[in-house]
């Protein structure tokens, strides 16, 4: 069983930085992509950033260049660094892991999610 437990949400103002932390544990075989979404108070889940297993990143356009994901492979951990932070921003943040498992000469792929983390701006 995968485990996501994430870190980091709070409170700041505007103009503040946080640093979000995604950690997985359990049995796995590799871990591919690795992404963060949030959540608004009455919108749909929308994607903020992800990075495959070979480093490639992918920004929303409301964060490129205010935002940094990157992954740890040795700590099954993903970050996002959030700087310039906007009341906009304020949503429950989310870490998504794409996981393969082996066994038996076969290989299957699942989606995990975190349990959420809130960041507040203020203005």
């Amino acid at each position: 069983q995968v485990q996501l437990v994430e870190s980091g949400g709070g409170l700041v103002q505007a103009g503040g930085s946080l640093r979000l932390s995604c950690a997985a544990s359990g049995s796995m075989f590799s871990i591919n992509a690795m992404g963060w979404y949030r959540q608004a108070t009455g919108k749909p889940r929308e994607l903020v950033a992800t990075i495959t297993s070979g480093g490639r990143r992918n920004y929303a356009d409301s964060v490129k260049g205010r935002f940094t994901i990157s992954r740890d492979n040795a700590k099954n951990t993903v970050y996002l660094e959030m700087n310039s932070l906007k009341p906009e921003d304020t949503a429950v943040y989310y870490c998504n892991f794409d996981v393969t498992f082996h066994s038996d000469s076969q290989y299957d792929t699942v989606d995990y999610w975190g349990q959420g983390t809130q960041v507040t701006v203020s203005s």
